[in-house]
């Protein structure tokens, strides 16, 4: 017990000092993903002959009834019919040039372009069959497509006034163009996209201010996440209905109870910590458009925590420990540092999914975050399969019945989830990899979810392997059978005996008398009864 407790408290210093630099990086991770999507600091890409700035991209669902779902530009009423509807509204956007530039070039022109992802081969076009441009070129100009530094486009046939152009001018020398607070209904339901472009060398250094605000009929959440709003209340109900089982069982046989149990137990209000905490915080963040970063941060911890406590508890159950050993002995250090490095490694992955801005990352700055992750999950369960099957054989060689056939339940059980998690990752491989423009996101929240449900299921089976009964007891480490097999074959095989008479009887089969001879015993009671 003393090494459980030194472990216990090496892996609490350990995990407090990932907290503390999970916040730190939680301060340094600025706006996360909302939306409400804040436009500063940012700068404009060159692709082509276009400086493009990718100002959002998010799944919305058209209302039930679109007919309050009017245009409105500098419109108080009409602004206000439509909140309760799908849109897509600029606040205060501010394009800001230098000085320099106003002077040598005079009126210039940002354009803002919002478009459903199936319309994408509407924007852009090309001269005589040539590279495909984003803003008009002189020969598409004299072809009469479109005006010379404009955006290229064509309208949509499935989709009546769309795609959608707006413009901010600067006039004359002026530093500064700002867009009119407008509102865009949103009438189909798709993935919208919006670039703001301009077309002009001379604006290199643009600046911009300002945010847009994108809401669906249900609230502000993205349509990829608005489904999980629901599901992590049925999640909380599940982790209650569970909880109300285990803790019944917990009480009813609380003088049975193992140290492992305790685990368990403490890994099912985790649960039900992080299910309720990730619920309201995709309330809040659908009443308000913006993450909150507090509600976010804790749900995060709490999760990596389960995790990390859930596979550490599965490492030294399936070493054996409190069932065929009393103690992990030198393997402790190694399975904290274990448990340690992915608890920092999950936790600094989930805190930049969800409060980082994700749009932002690139394939292989995702990937840096993503592997080590990956590599340390690998490590678990090649550590867990092993050490099961060590095991087993023990038990099997001990012949302890009991223990043997909730030990390859136990396996079962894992070798499932193992092989279910490999094919789920192949799905989602394949998913993502033939959705490059996210055509298929109304189906995306099902991927995150389905872990949530395939770790829920397994605490389910775990719960029930090793529910606390009148019983508990006679699966704990019992000292009469801490013996290997070749212990066991050391106690069977003859040796020298002393006889009563000090003789030497030898079980060597040179030796023909001692094949014959039975041995008694005599304990220190039958001594002094046979002298008197």
């Amino acid at each position: 017990m003393a090494a459980v407790s030194a472990a216990a408290a090496r892996l609490h210093h350990f995990l407090s000092l990932c907290v503390a630099v999970a916040g730190l990086l939680l301060m340094l991770l600025g706006g996360g993903e909302a939306s409400v999507h804040e436009y500063r600091g940012l700068g404009f890409l060159n692709k082509g002959n276009a400086f493009i700035l990718h100002a959002g991209s998010e799944g919305l669902y058209a209302p039930s009834s679109p007919a309050n779902a009017t245009t409105a530009e500098d419109d108080e009423d009409a602004a206000a019919a439509a909140v309760a509807d799908a849109f897509i509204r600029f606040d205060k956007i501010t394009f800001r040039r230098p000085e320099d530039a106003a002077k040598e070039t005079g009126s210039a022109m940002v354009q803002i372009l919002v478009f459903e992802i199936e319309d994408r081969e509407m924007i852009g076009g090309s001269a005589y069959g040539g590279q495909k441009a984003i803003c008009c070129t002189s020969d598409l100009a004299k072809l009469g497509a479109c005006t010379e530094g404009s955006v290229i486009y064509r309208p949509s046939q499935v989709n009546p006034g769309w795609p959608q152009l707006l413009f901010a001018s600067f006039d004359g020398s002026d530093t500064i163009a700002t867009l009119p607070s407008r509102i865009i209904p949103i009438t189909k339901t798709g993935m919208y996209n919006m670039y703001f472009i301009h077309c002009d060398p001379s604006l290199a250094g643009l600046e911009i201010e300002g945010q847009t605000v994108w809401k669906n009929p249900t609230g502000y959440l993205p349509g990829r996440m608005a489904p999980l709003k629901n599901f992590f209340g049925i999640m909380s109900f599940a982790f209650v209905v569970l909880g109300i089982y285990w803790f019944y069982q917990y009480m009813k046989f609380w003088r049975e109870v193992l140290p492992l149990q305790n685990c368990i137990t403490l890994v099912i209000t985790l649960g039900m910590l992080e299910m309720s905490l990730w619920y309201f915080e995709y309330a809040e963040f659908n009443e308000t458009g913006v993450r909150p970063k507090g509600i976010t941060f804790w749900a995060v911890t709490f999760g990596t925590v389960k995790r990390t406590v859930a596979r550490v508890i599965i490492l030294i159950v399936s070493m054996g420990y409190g069932i065929v050993r009393p103690s992990l002995g030198g393997l402790t250090s190694k399975v904290v540092m274990l448990g340690g490095t992915f608890f920092l490694a999950t936790e600094i992955l989930e805190l930049v999914e969800n409060l980082g801005a994700v749009n932002d990352l690139s394939g292989k700055a995702r990937l840096f975050l993503v592997y080590p992750v990956a590599i340390l999950d690998a490590a678990f369960v090649v550590w867990i399969f092993i050490s099961l099957a060590k095991t087993l054989d023990k038990l099997q060689a001990r012949r302890s019945m009991a223990k043997l056939d909730i030990y390859r339940k136990f396996t079962i059980a894992l070798a499932v989830t193992v092989l279910v998690s490999i094919g789920w990752i192949g799905y989602e491989i394949y998913f993502k990899s033939t959705d490059v423009f996210n055509e298929r996101w109304q189906y995306a929240w099902i991927i995150p979810a389905f872990w949530h449900v395939l770790s829920f299921s397994l605490l389910c089976v775990i719960s029930y392997l090793w529910a606390p009964s009148q019983n508990s007891m006679r699966f704990t480490y019992d000292a009469s059978e801490n013996f290997d097999r070749e212990d066991s074959l050391s106690l069977i095989r003859p040796g020298p005996i002393a006889s009563k008479n000090g003789w030497s009887l030898s079980s060597s089969p040179d030796t023909k008398a001692t094949k014959n001879v039975t041995v008694t015993s005599f304990d220190g009671d039958d001594e002094e009864n046979k002298r008197e």
